[in-house]
């Protein structure tokens, strides 16, 4: 059986991100950082979107591809800077990830096409780029709230939920209300939801 042109270019970006030299520690086995979150995104993508097409299997799995690239310390203080920083890596990834698909003979187009999901645009008219936000949200809630929740204070949290839930479509709130999490975690999500 030969690889699919589409699992090729995943395992790339996998490749990719297997020389990230942060870690997620997991069950007691570290592992890449951006390597899991990709594969976390993926996951999350087959089981509440299957039929999600190919564009949208690289952009979810290639969001954070080599995001150690751009470190947040190059960037100025405060909130300008950290929006500088995440508009910048939006174009990094985009860039990369067209670049990896056109290695592995993606069109221009649909090239382009993973590009634009990834750098969000058309938001909320964009199904894909929408559908690219619902499961970056669902992750990290289901990932890593609790890990942000320990370093913040509840009203940072609680509103950063709510910024988290108006990025959401219908459909990903609705899956977001089905997740696991733990006591604490989902009564946080309750009061900010209240």
């Amino acid at each position: 059986m030969t690889m699919t042109q589409l699992q090729s270019v995943l395992n790339a970006i996998d490749t990719i991100n297997e020389a990230d030299i942060n870690t997620t520690l997991v069950d007691g086995i570290s592992h890449p950082k951006e390597l899991l979150y990709g594969q976390r995104m993926s996951t999350f993508l087959e089981k509440y979107w299957p039929d999600a097409n190919e564009n949208l299997q690289i952009a979810v799995r290639a969001q954070h591809v080599k995001r150690w690239h751009l470190q947040r310390a190059d960037f100025p203080v405060g909130k300008q800077g950290y929006l500088t920083w995440r508009k910048e890596l939006g174009v990094f990834h985009a860039s990369t990830a067209k670049s990896v698909m056109l290695a592995h003979a993606y069109s221009e187009e649909d090239a382009e096409t993973t590009a634009a999901i990834i750098r969000k645009e058309q938001l909320k008219s964009n199904n894909d780029s929408q559908t690219l936000e619902d499961v970056a949200c669902l992750v990290f809630l289901q990932h890593y709230f609790d890990a942000f929740a320990a370093k913040h204070k509840e009203e940072k949290i609680i509103r950063i939920v709510q910024l988290t839930w108006r990025k959401m479509s219908t459909q990903g709130q609705e899956v977001a209300l089905t997740l696991t999490l733990a006591p604490h975690l989902a009564q946080l999500v309750a009061k900010a939801l209240a």
